[in-house]
């Protein structure tokens, strides 16, 4: 199966229809292992593959991914999120400098201790971002 072959048949499974634009982004986003990209850098990249789309349209796609569960948005702050193809649970470092994420490698971070939740509601599951800075 080729990798368009795939990545529709993936795009379908998550129940989303299959657009010219939106093949051309799942494509950019899934065809390597994990990645995190911002909505901007995205854009970016489907001009430079010679997609004639809009940032609009990538900010649409984007929100359908996730709402499929094929990305995860990580907001970072209040002016940047990025979306990480890795929809499962995993901890982030944020290198603030070159505004980078990257995953924490799995059982490098342990928490041992979370506060209560507050009456009425259970914790389900938390994720820690660490920020870095050069020295």
């Amino acid at each position: 199966m080729s990798i368009s072959a795939d990545i529709k048949a993936r795009l379908l499974a998550a129940g989303l229809g299959v657009t010219r634009q939106r093949l051309a982004l799942a494509e950019l986003l899934f065809r390597e292992h994990d990645r995190h990209v911002t909505a901007d850098q995205l854009f970016a990249e489907a001009l430079g593959a010679g997609c004639d789309l809009s940032l609009a349209t990538v900010y649409n796609n984007l929100k359908a991914f996730c709402d499929a569960g094929l990305l995860r948005e990580v907001v970072v702050d209040s002016t940047r999120s990025y979306y990480d193809t890795n929809v499962s649970r995993h901890h982030h470092f944020y290198a603030e400098d070159t505004r980078s994420l990257s995953d924490i490698a799995e059982g490098q971070l342990v928490v041992t201790k979370l506060p209560p939740a507050p009456e009425g509601m259970a914790i389900t599951g938390y994720e820690v971002m660490v920020r870095l800075t050069k020295r």
